[in-house]
Protein backbone atom coordinates (compact mmCIF):
# COMPACT_ATOMS: atom_id res chain seq x y z
CA UNK A 1 0.00 0.00 0.00
CA UNK A 2 1.17 3.64 -0.55
CA UNK A 3 0.86 6.93 1.17
CA UNK A 4 -0.98 9.63 -0.53
CA UNK A 5 1.47 12.01 -2.37
CA UNK A 6 3.11 14.79 -0.49
CA UNK A 7 1.11 17.96 -1.69
CA UNK A 8 0.36 21.17 -0.84
CA UNK A 9 -2.98 23.83 -1.39
CA UNK A 10 -3.91 27.06 -0.68
CA UNK A 11 -6.72 27.48 1.67
CA UNK A 12 -8.91 30.87 2.26
CA UNK A 13 -11.80 32.76 1.42
CA UNK A 14 -13.99 31.07 -0.85
CA UNK A 15 -16.25 33.38 -3.11
CA UNK A 16 -18.45 30.23 -3.85
CA UNK A 17 -19.21 30.33 0.24
CA UNK A 18 -19.23 33.56 0.13
CA UNK A 19 -22.22 33.73 -2.75
CA UNK A 20 -24.23 31.02 -1.09
CA UNK A 21 -24.00 32.75 2.20
CA UNK A 22 -25.03 36.18 0.62
CA UNK A 23 -27.80 33.89 -1.44
CA UNK A 24 -29.52 32.85 1.82
CA UNK A 25 -29.38 35.93 3.38
CA UNK A 26 -31.32 37.09 0.53
CA UNK A 27 -33.73 34.77 0.33
CA UNK A 28 -34.21 35.67 4.37
CA UNK A 29 -34.33 38.87 3.56
CA UNK A 30 -36.70 38.93 1.21
CA UNK A 31 -39.34 36.89 3.29
CA UNK A 32 -38.79 39.50 5.91
CA UNK A 33 -40.29 41.74 3.23
CA UNK A 34 -42.70 39.57 2.11
CA UNK A 35 -43.61 39.56 5.59
CA UNK A 36 -44.05 42.99 6.34
CA UNK A 37 -46.44 43.46 3.11
CA UNK A 38 -48.68 40.53 4.17
CA UNK A 39 -48.58 40.98 7.86
CA UNK A 40 -50.01 43.87 9.74
CA UNK A 41 -47.16 43.91 12.20
CA UNK A 42 -46.63 46.61 15.11
CA UNK A 43 -43.41 49.06 13.97
CA UNK A 44 -41.57 47.71 16.88
CA UNK A 45 -41.93 43.85 15.76
CA UNK A 46 -40.92 44.98 12.06
CA UNK A 47 -37.61 46.63 13.47
CA UNK A 48 -37.00 43.51 15.34
CA UNK A 49 -37.27 41.20 12.75
CA UNK A 50 -34.98 43.82 10.75
CA UNK A 51 -32.34 44.28 12.24
CA UNK A 52 -32.19 40.52 13.03
CA UNK A 53 -32.01 39.77 9.38
CA UNK A 54 -29.29 42.50 9.18
CA UNK A 55 -27.01 41.80 12.39
CA UNK A 56 -27.21 37.89 11.23
CA UNK A 57 -25.84 39.12 7.57
CA UNK A 58 -23.61 41.03 9.21
CA UNK A 59 -22.03 38.38 11.28
CA UNK A 60 -22.17 36.20 8.20
CA UNK A 61 -20.04 38.56 6.50
CA UNK A 62 -17.53 38.83 8.87
CA UNK A 63 -16.91 35.42 9.37
CA UNK A 64 -15.99 35.36 5.62
CA UNK A 65 -13.75 38.45 5.82
CA UNK A 66 -11.77 36.90 9.12
CA UNK A 67 -11.72 32.88 7.40
CA UNK A 68 -8.26 31.78 7.42
CA UNK A 69 -5.96 32.59 4.56
CA UNK A 70 -2.64 30.10 4.44
CA UNK A 71 -1.47 26.92 3.23
CA UNK A 72 -2.21 23.49 3.84
CA UNK A 73 0.48 20.93 3.52
CA UNK A 74 0.93 17.05 3.61
CA UNK A 75 4.56 15.32 3.76
CA UNK A 76 3.31 11.89 3.26
CA UNK A 77 3.21 11.84 7.07
CA UNK A 78 1.55 14.21 8.79
CA UNK A 79 -0.48 18.03 7.73
CA UNK A 80 0.55 21.57 8.75
CA UNK A 81 -1.21 24.32 8.31
CA UNK A 82 0.68 27.78 7.67
CA UNK A 83 -0.43 31.68 7.44
CA UNK A 84 1.55 34.33 7.43
CA UNK A 85 2.06 34.13 11.48
CA UNK A 86 2.35 30.38 12.14
CA UNK A 87 2.93 27.09 11.35
CA UNK A 88 0.68 24.14 13.04
CA UNK A 89 0.70 20.43 12.96
CA UNK A 90 -2.45 19.37 13.19
CA UNK A 91 -5.04 16.92 11.35
CA UNK A 92 -7.69 17.88 8.79
CA UNK A 93 -11.46 16.26 8.70
CA UNK A 94 -13.86 16.55 5.56
CA UNK A 95 -17.18 18.00 6.65
CA UNK A 96 -19.03 18.56 2.93
CA UNK A 97 -17.05 17.35 -0.27
CA UNK A 98 -18.75 18.87 -3.61
CA UNK A 99 -16.34 17.45 -5.24
CA UNK A 100 -14.96 21.04 -6.82
CA UNK A 101 -15.18 22.55 -3.19
CA UNK A 102 -14.38 20.59 -0.06
CA UNK A 103 -15.04 22.46 3.36
CA UNK A 104 -12.41 20.91 5.91
CA UNK A 105 -12.03 20.88 10.12
CA UNK A 106 -9.05 21.43 10.73
CA UNK A 107 -7.98 20.31 14.50
CA UNK A 108 -4.70 22.36 15.23
CA UNK A 109 -3.30 22.02 18.88
CA UNK A 110 -4.66 22.25 21.65
CA UNK A 111 -8.06 21.59 20.49
CA UNK A 112 -8.20 24.38 18.14
CA UNK A 113 -10.51 24.35 15.69
CA UNK A 114 -10.89 25.94 12.10
CA UNK A 115 -12.75 25.71 9.49
CA UNK A 116 -10.92 25.63 5.89
CA UNK A 117 -12.50 25.81 2.14
CA UNK A 118 -10.80 23.99 -0.57
CA UNK A 119 -11.29 24.75 -4.02
CA UNK A 120 -10.52 22.83 -7.03
CA UNK A 121 -10.13 26.21 -8.76
CA UNK A 122 -7.63 26.98 -6.56
CA UNK A 123 -4.80 24.74 -8.36
CA UNK A 124 -6.27 22.34 -10.54
CA UNK A 125 -3.14 20.50 -10.92
CA UNK A 126 -2.72 18.93 -7.15
CA UNK A 127 -6.55 18.87 -6.84
CA UNK A 128 -6.56 14.68 -6.73
CA UNK A 129 -3.24 14.79 -4.96
CA UNK A 130 -4.65 16.81 -2.51
CA UNK A 131 -8.23 14.52 -2.24
CA UNK A 132 -5.97 11.66 -2.02
CA UNK A 133 -4.09 13.20 1.12
CA UNK A 134 -7.37 14.19 2.21
CA UNK A 135 -8.80 10.46 2.74
CA UNK A 136 -5.63 8.22 3.17
CA UNK A 137 -6.35 7.05 6.91
CA UNK A 138 -3.15 4.81 6.38
CA UNK A 139 0.29 5.46 7.55
CA UNK A 140 3.03 2.88 6.98
CA UNK A 141 3.82 2.74 10.78
CA UNK A 142 0.23 2.13 11.48
CA UNK A 143 0.39 -1.05 9.52
CA UNK A 144 0.74 -4.79 11.29
CA UNK A 145 4.25 -5.69 9.65
CA UNK A 146 4.88 -2.80 7.67
CA UNK A 147 8.77 -2.52 7.34
CA UNK A 148 9.98 1.16 7.29
CA UNK A 149 13.10 2.51 5.63
CA UNK A 150 16.23 1.73 6.83
CA UNK A 151 15.12 -0.89 8.90
CA UNK A 152 16.51 -4.52 8.63
CA UNK A 153 14.09 -7.47 7.92
CA UNK A 154 13.57 -9.65 11.66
Amino acid sequence: MHNAPAVSYPAGRSPLAGAVMLGAWLISAAGIALWIVQVRASLPVIAAACAATAACGAVAWLGWLRSPVGMLAWDGESWTWSTRDEMQAGSPEVALDAQRIVLLRWQGPAGRASWLWLERAGVPARWDDLRRAVYSRASPRALPGAQHPGEAKP
